[in-house]
């Protein structure tokens, strides 16, 4: 296998060092026939031995993992300027992976600072979100990015698309009959899709101040398993078809009932405790303007308004703060029809499909009879173990940058579509129109719309 060349502007930062190196690492030791040359270039004035430590260091859980990466120069360089990219540009080898490992806006000023560069034949551009800062922005820069590149080589980073689970989710929905008829708003009753946290600031109040949680986990991560999850069957996985069925959910997708105040929820964590730590209040974290009423639990009830899904809720929601880590995909169907007289008791629900996500695994409720009296109605859970799967989402996304494939990436459509599905929410919570409700940090914040 020939090397690739995975090129990282942001080399020096946290998210080099903390994710992407040990990531590639782990990636590296369990496919030893791939091998990789590394470069980087960053804002830390580094010599080649400084370099190689940081390397070396990020590696340490996979030290063999050093013997198929050749790594090879960093450049010290503000890659906001203009002849300070050119250089850089002009340096690449074909087909690189250029990783924005940068906060969102500098990557957009060092894509502004590359205009009218050509770039070497089959340079992947891979950068994280959030893709702009509202559907506007976010169409200037994917207008910026495509004349770089053509939109296959433009890898817009969503590491939860990388998650083994969501990827077992498509399996169990497309491979297996059962499921494929009852997957529609004739048989499922509502859908909740969450991602709740035990962390809180954790120092990220620069970046998390501005965004909060609807734009730092809804806006992104949840709306991208929203559109997985009710996508119609692909003709293939492929890139072009697989983001086609996304695409088309997205623009499907907006606020139930189209009332912002009914369907949404917002409140931010005060003073509490949270396992053996004491949090103070959000507003009194080190970095934050209590001014801006930042929300660190958001609950935004969509629909899809297509023939599949019209009329069912799709409960997105996720907080800081909160009693543990807890993210799922819950698939609750309707009731039957009919249950004949004589079963004992009256579910309250057609049982539930649940994905959970760390530990990966997928629960089935059903509503059983035995036991001492054959005629009660019970719930037994059917489990399955998915599978350790990638320890790091990061792997699944570095494998397919090296690879080249960009199916589970963000596509420019997708990118913009989420912007415009969250602006009502957006402009609703600035003017108020929503409460922003508090809950002590350890708690389990407000309740659900589904309740």
């Amino acid at each position: 296998m020939s090397p690739t060349t995975l090129f990282i502007l942001g080399a020096s930062g946290d998210l080099t060092s903390r994710l992407l190196l040990p990531s590639l690492a782990a990636l590296l030791s369990k496919h030893p026939k791939r091998r990789v040359i590394l470069r980087g270039a960053g804002s830390e004035k580094w010599d080649e031995q400084t370099w190689r430590k940081a390397v070396s260091d990020a590696f340490a859980d996979a030290p063999d993992a050093l013997d198929l990466v050749t790594i090879g120069d960093y450049v010290s360089a503000d890659v906001t300027d203009a002849g300070a990219v050119a250089s850089l540009v002009d340096g690449l080898d074909r087909s690189t992976v250029l990783y924005f490992a940068l906060p969102p806006a500098v990557t957009a000023a060092a894509i502004d600072a590359m205009a009218g560069l050509t770039l070497p034949e089959g340079t992947v551009l891979a950068m994280e979100k959030p893709f702009g800062e509202d559907e506007a922005s976010a169409k200037q820069l994917n207008q910026k990015l495509l004349a770089l590149v053509p939109e296959q080589q433009i890898f817009r980073v969503d590491h939860f698309l990388g998650r083994s689970t969501l990827l077992n989710l498509l399996g169990v929905r497309l491979a297996n009959r059962i499921w494929e008829p009852v997957w529609s708003a004739e048989h499922i009753d509502h859908v909740l899709i969450r991602f709740d946290e035990s962390v809180a600031l954790e120092g990220r109040a620069r970046y998390y101040d501005r965004a909060g949680a609807m734009i730092d986990m809804i806006q992104s991560h949840l709306l991208q398993v929203l559109a997985l999850l009710a996508m119609d069957p692909p003709a293939t996985l492929d890139e072009r078809d697989l983001r086609d069925a996304k695409a088309a959910v997205l623009r499907a997708t907006h606020v139930f009932g189209d009332d912002v105040a009914a369907s949404t929820r917002r409140a931010q964590y005060t003073a509490g405790r949270v396992g053996e730590r004491d949090l103070p209040a959000y507003r009194d974290e080190e970095g934050v303007d209590a001014a801006r009423q930042t929300e660190t639990l958001a609950e935004v009830v969509f629909e899809v308004a297509s023939d599949r899904w019209a009329g069912v809720p799709f409960v997105l929601r996720s907080g800081k703060a909160l009693p543990r880590k807890w993210s799922e995909i819950v698939v609750t169907f309707k009731p039957v029809r009919h249950l004949p007289p004589g079963l004992d008791g009256v579910p309250v629900d057609g049982g539930r499909l649940t994905f959970s996500l760390g530990p990966d695994e997928m629960s089935l409720r059903l509503h059983v009879t035995g036991g001492d009296d054959p005629f009660a109605l019970r719930e037994e859970n059917l489990l399955a173990d998915l599978g350790e799967g990638q320890q790091r989402s990061y792997e699944e996304v570095l494998e397919e940058l090296l690879d080249g494939d960009v199916a589970l990436s963000v596509r420019a459509d997708e990118a913009e579509e989420c912007w415009r599905i969250i602006q009502p929410v957006r402009d609703a919570w600035a003017s108020d129109a929503v409460p922003l409700e508090t809950y002590p940090a350890g708690s389990a914040g407000p309740g659900w719309h589904t309740d």
